[in-house]
This record gives structure tokens, C-alpha cells and sequence, in this order.
């Protein structure tokens, strides 16, 4: 579409006005040539930027409130000289403007809330840090937006506009933090860890139909959603947010939440009981054709979601910090309580951060390769509103076959997520 004097995608659009009205200032750990394609874009933001200023985005269409639209539909694009573009990427003209310090912004920061994070070093390796510690060098201003382009035009991509800052870390042996051990240990016992009471058994030869399978996923669906409800009336900062920021949250992420648990703590009886079940449900040939793109899209996003934590090996520890910082989202509209919200987030992903660090020492990748599946989940939990109701069996069922088959290949006789205390469902 026409956006902001020039012909471009809607990512871009958003990338270009969050940029500017936010007076962001990235850093390109290249030669500041890196390619931009819908493939390679959210790769480098400086790059990305610099692109938006020298095809002709015009900053003054923006409106100046920062809401949708606008400000002058009769902007079009415009050629600044590149020492124009140098004070825009150098942030001199921002600072300029407002007369305030300089910030620096690495690849993955570009979006204007707090979490934790911490400052770039060059070759775009941030640099170490140690966790719960009073020296610790944090920079409170940085989020990722690796993988936010990818839902921008959902339904619920309002929500979802800030990921948190990925950082890496130095991988030391030491001993956990007596804090993290009583959080996280009130965390896991906030969950419901019990198999689904859903039945899932098919006798023998039975074929189950497209009606009977979508009800089966309504059933489940409803039963997870129970329990997240349970499951927050358990959590130990129950008492530090009010009824309508808890309801507000869990309209928003309850989705993202029943799809985490179902690809961690419960993919036993998912990929055997569930898939067992879809096996037998033989879609026909008017539901294979008019299988849509975003149904296949999601299909591959689900599969690789899939595959990342099956070689990750989610423990409940870790899943109950992750369930956690992604509920605990202070981008969600109407928020009565953002600032407490905000340090409640920065709490739990310090302990998810600590504990990986002390559990996996040998693993220093392991809590930002982690950290990174929630802007995933939250992706395919954007998408999956789009898809329609009467695909949503096939698509199960291709997902769970494929990586039902992923699993065999792997090992036959386990689930793909190691959960102590758990019996793998029969």
C-alpha cells in the first residue's frame, strides 16, 4: 500500500513509524549493506531503516500523536541528502530535537518498553552479564522485534508489538540464587502438571469425522482453559494485580498459553493419545483443496515450534518461568497497573535466566534459544484467528503426523519434552 509517501509492505510501514516517533537508533554490526528482502528484513534494523530514508518514507506524514493514518495524505516520498539520513541514523536529530541523551540501540531493540536486557557490544554479541546480581550492567529499554513482522495485520498483533530484548550471557558454574529457587519452586507449584481428563480413545476401526475431531479439540481446548484460570488463582503474585489487569491478560494470551503447555508439559498424550485420534480422521478431498496458505503457514510454524523444543527438552522449571513472562505482558491494551506488571516480568525472566544458567552450564545459547519460542508461539497463536474453523481439524492433523513421525525418528519410546514427576500417557 501507499504508506508514508512511498509503495511498500505493511511491516515496513510500522518499522518506519515506530523508528521515527520513538527516535530509535540502531547500529549495523556489518558493513551497513546488509540485504533487505520480506525474508532478510528484520535482520538488521539500522539497515532496514536506512533503506526506509533513501527509497523516500516521508517522517513528516506521520502524525504527531502517534496514532493510525497518516497525517497528510497528500505527502509524498522525498530525497533528503545522505547527510540528512546520517544525523536521522546517528540520532543527532533527534537529540537535537529534544535536547535529551543519545541512546544506542542493537539489532533486536526496537521498541520503546522496559525489559531486561543489556547493552550491544560490537560484532552484535551483547555482552556478559551476571544474573540477580547488584552490579549488574541492565539496560531497561530494549525489546526484539525479530519476529514481530511476522504477525503485524492480525487480528491480535495490537498486543504483541514488543518482544523482549534477547540477550547472551557467560556461562559459569555456580550455585543458584536462593531467591530464584523459592520463586521458581512457587511458580511450579502454581501448575496443574496432572494428564488431560479429556478422553482421547478411539476403538479399532472406527473413522472419526471432521465434526467429531473439531469437537474433541473444543473439549480440549476447554479443559486447558480451566486450568489456566485455576492456574492464576495460584500464581504468588496473585494479590499484587487487580481482577481486570488478570482478565484483560488472559483474553489476550490464553491461546499462547494452552499452545505452550500443549508442545511442553502435556505433548505425551498431544502427540500420542490426540494424534492417535486424528489418525483415524481421513479429511475429504473438498477439505484438501480448500486448505488456505495461512493453514499451511502455521502447519510449518507449528512443526518447527515443535522440533525446537523437542531438542531443547523443556523442563517444568523452565516452562513455568516461560508461561509466566508471557502472560505477564504489559503491551496488552487497557492495563490498569503497567509499571508493577512490568517489574513482575523483569522479575521472572531474571530467575528463568538464573536458573538456566545454573542448571545448563554447558548450554550458554539455552535461555535466549528458549526466550526466543515465546515470540513464536505468540506468531502462531496471532494467526491461528485467521484460520477457519472447519480447517482446523486437517490442520491438526498434519502437524501431529508430521511431527509424530519426527518423534519416531528420534526415539520411539519417549516425549519429546522431559517432565519430572510425569508419566507419559498411554
Amino acid at each position: 500500500g501507499l504508506h508514508y509517501g512511498i509503495i511498500s509492505c505493511e511491516g515496513c510501514k510500522g518499522f518506519f513509524k515506530r523508528s521515527i516517533c520513538n527516535k530509535r537508533v540502531y547500529r549495523c554490526s556489518r558493513d551497513k549493506n546488509c540485504e533487505m528482502s520480506r525474508k532478510q528484513r528484520n535482520r538488521c534494523q539500522y539497515c532496514r531503516l536506512l533503506k526506509c530514508l533513501q527509497m523516500g518514507m516521508n517522517r513528516k506524514a506521520i502524525r504527531e500523536d502517534g496514532m493510525p493514518g497518516g497525517r497528510n495524505k497528500s505527502i509524498g516520498p522525498v530525497q533528503i541528502s545522505d547527510e540528512e539520513i546520517e544525523r536521522i541514523m546517528s540520532g543527532q536529530e533527534f537529540k537535537d530535537e529534544a535536547n535529551i541523551p543519545e541512546h544506542t540501540w542493537g539489532n533486536n531493540g526496537d521498541s520503546d518498553h522496559s525489559s531486561p536486557g543489556n547493552g550491544v557490544s560490537d560484532g552484535n554479541q551483547p555482552s556478559p552479564v551476571s544474573t540477580l546480581s547488584s552490579n549488574r550492567s541492565v539496560e531497561l529499554n530494549g525489546y526484539t522485534a525479530a519476529l514481530r513482522e511476522q504477525y503485524i495485520g492480525n487480528a491480535m498483533a495490537q498486543h504483541y508489538q514488543f518482544l523482549p530484548h534477547l540477550f547472551g550471557y557467560a556461562a559459569q558454574p555456580r550455585s543458584l540464587y536462593p531467591q530464584s529457587h523459592t520463586l521458581i519452586s512457587q511458580l511450579v507449584a502454581a501448575e496443574e502438571l496432572a494428564p488431560l481428563g479429556t478422553p482421547m480413545l478411539i476403538e479399532d476401526g472406527y473413522r472419526v469425522t471432521q465434526v467429531e475431531l473439531f469437537a474433541l479439540l473444543c473439549r480440549l481446548a476447554d479443559e486447558l482453559l480451566f486450568r489456566q484460570i485455576s492456574w492464576i488463582k495460584k500464581l504468588p503474585f496473585f494479590c499484587e494485580l487487580s481482577i481486570e489487569d488478570y482478565t484483560r491478560l488472559l483474553s489476550a494470551t490464553w491461546q499462547e498459553l494452552i499452545l505452550l503447555a500443549c508442545l511442553t508439559v502435556y505433548s505425551a498424550q498431544v502427540l500420542g493419545d490426540l494424534a492417535n485420534v486424528t489418525d483415524k480422521y481421513t479429511p475429504s478431498d473438498d477439505e484438501l483443496q480448500s486448505f488456505s496458505e495461512d493453514g499451511m503457514e502455521v502447519m510449518e510454524k507449528l512443526i518447527y515450534l515443535f522440533r525446537k523444543f523437542h531438542q531443547l527438552k523443556v523442563s517444568n522449571e523452565e516452562y513455568a518461568c516461560m508461561k509466566a513472562i508471557n502472560f505477564l505482558n504489559q503491551d496488552i491494551r487497557d492495563l490498569t497497573n503497567v509499571t508493577q506488571l512490568e517489574q513482575l516480568n523483569k522479575r521472572y525472566w531474571y530467575v528463568c535466566q538464573d536458573y538456566t544458567e545454573y542448571k545448563y552450564p554447558h548450554q550458554p545459547k539455552r535461555f535466549p534459544e528458549i526466550m526466543m519460542c515465546l515470540p513464536e508461539i505468540r506468531c502462531i497463536a496471532g494467526k491461528l484467528v485467521n484460520i477457519p474453523l472447519e480447517q482446523l481439524p486437517l490442520l491438526f492433523k498434519a502437524v501431529l503426523h508430521s511431527c509424530k513421525s519426527s518423534l519416531n525418528n528420534y526415539r520411539t519410546s519417549s516425549s519429546p519434552c522431559v517432565t519430572k514427576g510425569i508419566a507419559p500417557a498411554n
